[in-house]
């Protein structure tokens, strides 16, 4: 009914209008014959059933189109009016003798009002903020806002510093312009999402979900939905497709509504607006089947790709020799772009990092060698990209020969091993300081998965799952795990599904936002 499918979703299942690769194998269906399709004539009630759905559906998907229109329209509106506002702060308020003096009217800029208005929904499209799939994802759409207000004004000034306009568009006027829009856009989606969190409103907006066979990935699914009491999509039960009895046993976060043989019922019945295939014990030619059920009835039938627990948003179907393949691919930092993005931001942040840290690295060293006279910098070997090893750099932290017993691990709360300034220089991460020049010797990152020591993760990659796809990138001197406080002794699990968390999701805002949630987020720093 509810045409929505949040782009999460959307990239980590496999939609049932591609030919499925035959690695992927279908849910096991009870007393459903895979070589025997099975049809279902629809009696005369059944048929008013399914009329009334896709009726219903159908004004459902308009009504979410209605709103995507009213979203973008409200934009524009408030894109104007920062505009706007700008003008009057930057020419009508005491401010306009910053600068060059210059007396403006609203009519010379008013071409430039109504470009920026335009140029910002496009830029807003580009980012994929007009979508009825993404209209009930508050945070996401915000996040978004705010960077296509940032890319916007900079392509602002870029224009008004490369162009000679007339008249001379203001480069002050440009960055209000940036901050009111951004400011009024945000507070105009507030609104809407009030707007939107209507019960009749909300309930056109969400898909009502089915999940067919229950496991791991379909718990943790529906979890994701539960934490969210605007998620766009609503699941209703789960269908059994086992033959076992035992699974009517099944613990499962949501009521079972029944078995396969009466899946077209089961779909008038709740007005389900799509299905996930969870379990994939089964024949292909039985999901194929199931598949074809779905688009009889309109329904979007979706796969949970179970055999990739990894890069799931990576996950790219392609055709090889006429054959479809689907493999993880298009990783962010696969991109050369992006790579060369990501070691130029690097070069600068370490070469503006060793000049900036210098007193610092300085002062703390002296302190250290008061407190234990010997060797300051601490060199010890690290796993690298790829798996490559390397000596990172530390400020020493702890007494001389802390290891000499020959027993290595992470360090703990209480370590006896730990000097008294070491404590505070672990805390603040002025310990990682030195680094600055691991990174600029292509070592290592600012941002990254942190690296770890080779003989404490030897035998990981065999008792931990995924645990060397982090060595994808070249490990940082902070990450996203690290801000999450996940680092030294603890659950490395968890780590890890930060790590790869990070790699799917990189961009140089996110590189960003984690340097500075450094400078707050200092737990399990010890």
């Amino acid at each position: 009914m509810r045409e929505l499918l949040e782009s999460r979703l959307t990239n980590s299942t496999v939609s049932s209008r591609f030919p499925l690769p035959s690695p992927l194998q279908a849910p096991s269906f009870a007393n459903w014959p895979a070589s025997t399709p099975q049809t279902f004539s629809p009696t005369r009630e059944s048929a008013a059933v399914t009329e009334a759905r896709e009726t219903f559906r159908t004004t459902s998907k308009n009504n979410s189109h209605s709103w995507v229109f009213i979203s973008a329209i409200g934009d524009g509106m408030m894109a104007l009016l920062g505009g706007l506002v700008a003008f009057w702060l930057r020419f009508q308020t005491p401010i306009h003798d910053i600068g060059v003096p210059d007396t403006m009217t609203i009519q010379q800029y008013a071409g430039c009002v109504w470009l920026g208005s335009f140029s910002l929904i496009a830029i807003l499209a580009w980012r994929g903020v007009y979508h009825r799939s993404v209209l009930l994802r508050s945070r996401w759409i915000k996040s978004q806002i705010i960077q296509g207000a940032v890319i916007w004004t900079a392509l602002f000034l870029t224009v008004t510093l490369t162009f000679k306009f007339q008249p001379t568009i203001s480069r002050l006027y440009s960055v209000l312009n940036g901050l009111c829009t951004m400011v009024l856009v945000l507070g105009w989606r507030g609104l809407l999402e009030l707007l939107l969190r209507q019960p009749r409103v909300l309930e056109s907006l969400q898909q009502r979900t089915v999940i067919v066979g229950w496991n791991d990935e379909a718990a943790r699914l529906c979890r994701s939905f539960a934490k969210d009491a605007v998620s766009a999509i609503n699941v209703v039960g789960w269908v059994d497709s086992s033959e076992d009895v035992f699974s009517r046993n099944v613990r499962a976060e949501v009521p079972r509504l029944g078995n396969l043989d009466n899946m077209e019922q089961l779909l008038a019945r709740h007005d389900v607006d799509m299905v996930i295939a969870a379990d994939m014990d089964g024949s292909r030619d039985q999901i194929v089947e199931l598949a074809n059920l779905c688009e009889r009835e309109m329904v979007p039938f979706k796969v949970i790709p179970s055999c990739f627990r990894i890069f799931i948003s990576g996950l790219n179907l392609e055709t090889m020799a006429g054959t479809p393949i689907l493999g993880v691919d298009h990783l962010p930092l696969d991109n050369s772009l992006n790579v060369l993005l990501k070691r130029s931001f690097d070069i600068f942040g370490a070469i503006v990092g060793l000049v900036l840290s210098t007193p610092i690295v300085a002062i703390f060293s002296a302190i250290v060698y008061l407190e234990s006279p010997g060797s300051i910098f601490y060199r010890q070997r690290r796993a690298g990209q790829n798996g490559h090893a390397f000596d990172i750099i530390k400020i020493r932290s702890m007494k001389l020969n802390a290891e000499a017993d020959g027993k290595v691990g992470w360090s703990t709360k209480e370590d006896s091993r730990r000097l008294r300034i070491g404590s505070f220089i672990r805390k603040w991460n002025i310990d990682e300081l030195p680094q600055f020049w691991n990174v600029l010797k292509g070592e290592m990152s600012l941002v990254g998965p942190r690296p770890e020591r080779p003989e404490l993760i030897r035998n990981f990659k065999h008792n931990i799952p995924h645990y060397n796809a982090r060595h994808q990138s070249k490990p940082g001197m902070t990450g996203w795990a690290q801000v999450k406080g996940l680092r030294g002794d603890t659950d490395l699990s968890e780590r890890i599904k930060c790590d790869l968390w990070y790699l799917e999701n990189w961009n140089l805002l996110l590189d960003l936002q984690i340097m500075l949630l450094t400078f707050f987020k200092r737990d399990n720093a010890y």
